[in-house]
This record gives structure tokens, C-alpha cells and sequence, in this order.
């Protein structure tokens, strides 16, 4: 199925919870609004015409110029059967997008959809600081319930991959920094 169609298919069922579409280059998508994800989420498995049953990975974007974070889950869908002695075939693949803004960076897990959200939505929050409701493995922060950290340790601060992070010198005494004969290394 042609990424036009998946989005047609989604806007005739969503309407303006689809928030934007674009079919140029080589990574065609759609942008959810975060309120409306987790229904579109389970619209896009469940339906037969779609069958997304496949989530490939969610990565995680830092648009500090537009005030924005950004999930992209990609996803393919497949038709076989794990014990079949044919092959998974591709039907179709598809890309959605959400945006939150920096400041309140909220987006609905959909781990209870497709399990192999868990780790990667741990990672967009270590990394970026999106917090994912709702997600399996959450812990209690400042901030309320986000997922475990699942690179940093628990006690790091910031989010490593926000494009305005400040690497730190040291960590529990530790130097981290790689000029080890400069007086005033930097980053």
C-alpha cells in the first residue's frame, strides 16, 4: 500500500488528530497529534487494511528551533507466520511522527501495543527526556513517573542528546573528559 493511502486511511478515520502529512523523500509520514496516539496506535495494528505489526524502532529528535521534541516510530507490515515454512513478505511500511514541546514533552507509550516499545522508549527518555505515560517500567522523578533511565544511571542529570546539554566535567568524582594534560579541559 502506497504511504498516500495509509494516510488517506488514517485522516478519513482520525481527521484533524492528523496534524500533517509528507510523502517527499525517501521516509513518507504523517504527524499524530500526542493526545490521539495510543488510539491511532491501535488503529494502525488492528486494522486489517494496515496491520502494522511490526514497530522497527522509535528515535527520538531534538528541534530546539522549533521549541520541539520529536518520537518517529517506523513500522512494517508483514504477512507469514512464525511457524510457516515461507517467508515474512512485506505489504508496506509507514512513519508517524509526534511532536511535543520541549517544556512538556508527554507522549502516550504504546508498549502495551507492541512490547518492543519498552526499550526504546527508555532510551528517548534517557537521551531526549521524553516522558512516555503510562510506560511498564516507569519510575517516580522530579518530574512525576517517566520510564527507568537505560543508559545513564539513575542519578544522572539532563538528557544527553538535547542539542543544548552540558557534558559534565566529572561524575561521583569521576573526571569525564579525554584532555587529561589541559588545565581547563572542554567539550
Amino acid at each position: 500500500m502506497a504511504p498516500e493511502e495509509i494516510a488517506k486511511i488514517l485522516k478519513d478515520k482520525f481527521g484533524d488528530k492528523i496534524t500533517a502529512a509528507n510523502f517527499e523523500g525517501a521516509h513518507p509520514h504523517v504527524t499524530v497529534a500526542a493526545d490521539a496516539w495510543h488510539d491511532v496506535a491501535e488503529f494502525l495494528k488492528t486494522d486489517d487494511r494496515l496491520n502494522f505489526n511490526t514497530l522497527r524502532c522509535i528515535s527520538a529528535v531534538d528541534a530546539p528551533d522549533d521549541d520541539e521534541l520529536v518520537a518517529v516510530y517506523d513500522f512494517y507490515a508483514a504477512d507469514g507466520t512464525a511457524i510457516s515454512q515461507d517467508l515474512w513478505t512485506k505489504r508496506h511500511e509507514f512513519c508517524v511522527k509526534i511532536k511535543v514541546p520541549r517544556g512538556d514533552p508527554h507522549i502516550p507509550t504504546v508498549a502495551d501495543i507492541w512490547p518492543t516499545a519498552d526499550w526504546h522508549e527508555r532510551e528517548g527518555y534517557d537521551m531526549l527526556g521524553i516522558i512516555f505515560d503510562g510506560h511498564p517500567d516507569s519510575v517516580d522523578g522530579p518530574e512525576g513517573p517517566h520510564p527507568r533511565r537505560i543508559l545513564c544511571p539513575d542519578d544522572w542529570v539532563g538528557y544527553p542528546l538535547r542539542k543544548d546539554y552540558v557534558f559534565p566535567m566529572e561524575y561521583h568524582g569521576i573526571p569525564a573528559v579525554t584532555e587529561y594534560e589541559q588545565t581547563r579541559p572542554t567539550h
